[in-house]
């Protein structure tokens, strides 16, 4: 059963920001803060609150890459599979973070909603590809069995 969604995270955005339109994009990046996610239950009672339509707000979380409409994990691992990291193999990791936990191209997070393992076209640290970020951190200079080993770590430290 999903745990309800708290609105008050969303009256303490609106509080803060304000109810004009252009507060929305700071209401929704909060929203995701606290939930991982935006959840199909914000858009009415936002939209209310900023008297906007939720297409419009709907629109907006779909324009911008870093909202995402599914539940995410704990750990959000990107892996980066821009120039420099694909050269220097980041398929590779991505394939062994994958087979670790269990995931696929289609099924990016653990059904214990641990871990989601997505790919970005650039993390910016291309001076120690291939790199990879799990949350805010980014981990240069990786490789499929340190990748594997960092998600151990992880797992160990969550009790999984």
């Amino acid at each position: 059963m999903e745990n309800k969604i708290d609105f008050t995270v969303l009256d303490q955005a609106i509080s803060e920001f304000g109810t004009e339109k252009k507060a929305l994009i700071a209401i929704l990046q909060r929203a995701q803060e606290v939930y991982r996610y935006l959840p199909a239950e914000i858009f009415p009672y936002i939209a209310e609150k900023l008297d906007i339509p939720e297409a419009g707000i709907y629109g907006v979380a779909t324009f911008y890459e870093n909202f995402s409409l599914e539940k995410k994990g704990k750990y959000v691992i990107k892996i980066c599979d821009g120039t420099a990291c694909h050269v220097r193999k980041s398929t590779a990791i991505l394939d062994a973070m994958r087979k670790e936990l269990g995931l696929s191209e289609s099924k990016k997070t653990t059904d214990d909603f641990i871990f989601t393992v997505e790919t970005v076209s650039c993390l910016g640290a291309c001076s120690s590809a291939p790199a990879i970020m799990v949350n805010d951190e980014i981990y240069p200079t990786m490789t499929p069995d340190s990748a594997v080993e960092l998600l151990k770590s992880i797992k160990e430290k969550e009790n999984v």
